[in-house]
């Protein structure tokens, strides 16, 4: 990618080289193996720096640039930076006039119909009541849908997901299969009244499927991921991409990175019977910032449009009745969920000040379980990345940091 002077789009290079800074040490200290960052502005990419490396090796030690070199065209798991990707592919469908935000989702996948709610108990014998109203596509794309993640661990119904293999990035059935079955377990809260992160999404890649007659990552592929030009992103890899594909850390028993996926073995080398539209897909640095340029031009790219500039700004739109902490979810991740919002696919910056944390108004973001992170700034034609490989993404506060390197970095 080439690159710009960071002061022709309003930026300071000596700040924006602080991020250097941050991420090198990021590799020295040992949080991480290695880190990408990419600042883009006004159309132009001001920064783009990679250390440390994509794979320590056998016997390496933490911190010293042995290994496979981390670099802009790493491969890494982006997991749930999925699901905006997912999310514009059924607002694809919304545009052609499929459907409406508030249908109930059961007009299309009938099992649906008739849910409970959980109302206590334990795992043996849940107590429930008749769900007020079905879940539509805005209670989806907003995770109000009453769906939650067995990886939670925060319910009796997140350890029914974990019992009943409720778990679209492991299975190896299909779609319609897993979701078939998660129809049938009860829901963590009425449609519409609370905030809870869940498996909304790769609900939503299911619909997608449904409602075009096309399976969901041929979708993907014909009419968002391979239009855009994003080379490198997929449900797997192909032939001749396992080179780039990074390791995947976590931290061990005494603070060391230990390896949970190693690029020779990990599963990501072959097709998936499910593509998870939550969390299954693999990008670079450049593909997402292609995705990322389409959302700050209001849905269209090198002259092809993808959606409509009403549906982006409605996208982008706070759809809560307040913030995330006013939704039941006073804390997401490592920051506060105060002053945060969420639109249809990611969140929403409502009020800095209340987030604690630089940024402006109506800026969208979202990050994936392996400390990956993007934002878009449509107020300041500004888009940033992080591509890491560690989990889980609260190991450390590496989005705010970045947050903070890269606001302080503007001056016009």
């Amino acid at each position: 990618m080439q690159t710009t002077s960071p002061e022709d789009v309003g930026l300071c290079a000596r700040r924006l080289a602080r991020i250097d800074t941050w991420r090198q040490r990021l590799v020295t200290d040992g949080k991480v193996a290695g880190a990408t960052t990419l600042v883009m502005r006004r159309g132009q990419v001001a920064h783009l720096g990679s250390s440390g490396v994509a794979h320590l090796g056998s016997g390496d030690l933490v911190g010293l640039d042995f290994g496979t070199p981390m670099t802009p065209e790493t491969i890494h798991r982006i997991y749930s930076m999925t699901k905006p990707i997912t999310s514009v592919a059924i607002m694809m469908l919304y545009e052609e006039g499929r459907f409406q935000l508030d249908d109930p989702i059961s007009r299309f996948l009938p099992y649906f119909a008739n849910q409970r709610v959980c109302t206590g108990g334990a795992r043996g014998k849940l107590e429930t009541v008749p769900a007020m109203r079905c879940i539509t596509f805005r209670d989806l794309l907003t995770h109000t849908s009453g769906l939650t993640y067995g990886f939670m661990q925060a319910t009796a119904v997140d350890a029914l997901y974990r019992e009943q293999g409720i778990d679209y990035g492991a299975a190896e059935t299909s779609l319609a299969e897993v979701t078939e079955a998660l129809a049938k377990l009860p829901l963590v809260a009425e449609p519409g009244t609370a905030w809870n992160y869940s498996v909304s999404t790769d609900v939503l890649g299911h619909l997608v499927e449904v409602i075009s007659g096309q399976d969901f990552e041929s979708f993907l592929h014909e009419r968002l991921i391979g239009p855009l030009g994003m080379v490198d992103t997929g449900f797997h890899l192909r032939e001749g991409q396992q080179a780039r594909l990074a390791a995947n850390y976590a931290r061990g028993p005494h603070g060391a990175l230990q390896m949970i996926d190693d690029p020779a073995t990990s599963r990501y080398l072959h097709p998936r019977a499910v593509p998870s539209g939550g969390g299954g897909l693999v990008s670079t640095a450049a593909d997402y910032l292609r995705f990322c340029r389409m959302l700050l031009n209001k849905g269209q790219l090198d002259g092809v449009r993808y959606l409509g500039r009403k549906t982006v700004e409605l996208m982008m739109s706070n759809h809560l009745r307040g913030d995330m902490a006013a939704m039941g979810q006073p804390r997401w991740s490592e920051s506060t969920a105060e002053g945060i919002g969420f639109g249809l696919g990611f969140s929403v910056m409502l009020d800095p000040a209340r987030a604690q944390i630089l940024g402006t108004p109506g800026e969208c973001a979202w990050g994936g379980a392996a400390s990956t992170a993007f934002w878009v700034d449509p107020a300041e034609a500004m888009a940033v990345i992080l591509l890491t490989q560690l989990m889980p993404s609260s190991t450390w506060p590496l989005r705010r940091e970045l947050r903070v390197l890269s606001y302080q970095a503007v001056i016009d």
